[in-house]
Formats: structure tokens, C-alpha cells, sequence
């Protein structure tokens, strides 16, 4: 299991800590695409935090596009902090389209003009 270290005198919320660590072992080859995660059980007892904490951090990560949680198969590494930075611009471009009145099939088409 990769390191994962949380500091409770700090500001900054424990599951914003958590997701940082974890996009740091990511982007430090300490957890590679395809690898599973260990429960959220299991590193919520390990940091000692409410499993909550570990879950909505997870929750987080996988919105970034660096997880993926699947029935039966747990949750793995996705990608790597630049498809997270992708997917995160791209959820600000689908935003601003529907903001203007564009449909999903109408960004695509301008995506496909793009290339």
C-alpha cells in the first residue's frame, strides 16, 4: 500500500488531504493505472479517519478521471494526473456548452471539427 499521510493541526479539510495524497501517489508511480486501491475501510483505519472522509475523497478522485469504481473489482487507478486534468477541463467545456444551449451531440460535432 502506498504512503498516505494526513496532518489534523493543518487547515485544510481531512478528505482534500486525503484525495491529495492518493493524486500524489498516482502522479508518483506509487499506485499505477490498472492497480486496485485498498478498501475504504481498510484506509480509513490506516489514517484513522471516518470511512466518510475516505469515501468522499475517493468519491472526488473518481470525478477527476484518476479512479474507477467497479461492482466486484473495487476501485482502481484510472489514469494519471494529466487524464485528470483533462477530464476536469472537459467537464468545464460540457458546463459552458449546456450554459449556451448546446446538446452533447453538438459539442461532439464541433470537437470533430476541431481535430
Amino acid at each position: 500500500m502506498f504512503q498516505v499521510k494526513i496532518d489534523r493541526a493543518e487547515p485544510t479539510d481531512l478528505h482534500e488531504q486525503v484525495a491529495a495524497e492518493i493524486r500524489r501517489a498516482i502522479a508518483e508511480g506509487e499506485a499505477g493505472p490498472g492497480e486496485r486501491l485498498p478498501p475504504a475501510r481498510d484506509l480509513a483505519a490506516v489514517l484513522q479517519v471516518n470511512r466518510n472522509t475516505v469515501l468522499r475523497a475517493l468519491r472526488q478522485l473518481r470525478d477527476e478521471g484518476l479512479l474507477e469504481f467497479r461492482r466486484g473489482r473495487g476501485i482502481t487507478v484510472a489514469g494519471t494526473p494529466d487524464r485528470g486534468a483533462v477530464v476536469a477541463q472537459t467537464r468545464e467545456l460540457v458546463r459552458l456548452a449546456r450554459q449556451h444551449g448546446y446538446r452533447r451531440d453538438d459539442l461532439i460535432r464541433i470537437i470533430e471539427s476541431v481535430d
